[in-house]
């Protein structure tokens, strides 16, 4: 079920990123714009939009958010893997699973030593 949810939200993610989608969305809300002297801009007629746009929105945050998690997991592994194999130090592998208290400690470290060494080719 997983592997299809995920597969699903990556296609909904880049599929909605085309400018064709983007006309689309932008021809039905002005469709329902210009309708609305048809139907008197009745509280009905904006109730429907309303909704279907709430709707729409909050099934696509859910969608993209995977696809983001996806996306950044991978990414994160990529970089621990160009880490682990380089002359840099290891200790940055894995650091996106600390409180955010550490990883601005290990920040502000890294900042420093950054500083000290411009400082010291200068």
């Amino acid at each position: 079920m997983s592997k299809h949810f995920v597969g699903f939200a990556n296609y909904v993610a880049e599929a909605s990123g085309y400018p064709a989608v983007f006309a689309v969305v932008l021809f039905t809300v002005l469709t329902w714009l210009l309708s609305g002297p048809i139907f008197a801009f009745s509280d009905s007629w904006q109730l429907v939009m309303n909704t279907l746009t709430s709707v729409i929105t909050f099934l696509m945050v859910f969608l993209i958010q995977t696809s983001q998690n996806r996306d950044s997991s991978a990414l994160q592994a990529k970089i621990d893997e160009l880490i682990r194999v380089s002359e840099a130090r290891n200790l940055f592998v894995g650091i996106e699973h600390l409180s955010p208290d550490e990883i601005e400690d290990i920040r502000k470290a890294v900042h420093g030593h950054l500083s000290n060494r411009k400082q010291s080719q200068d």
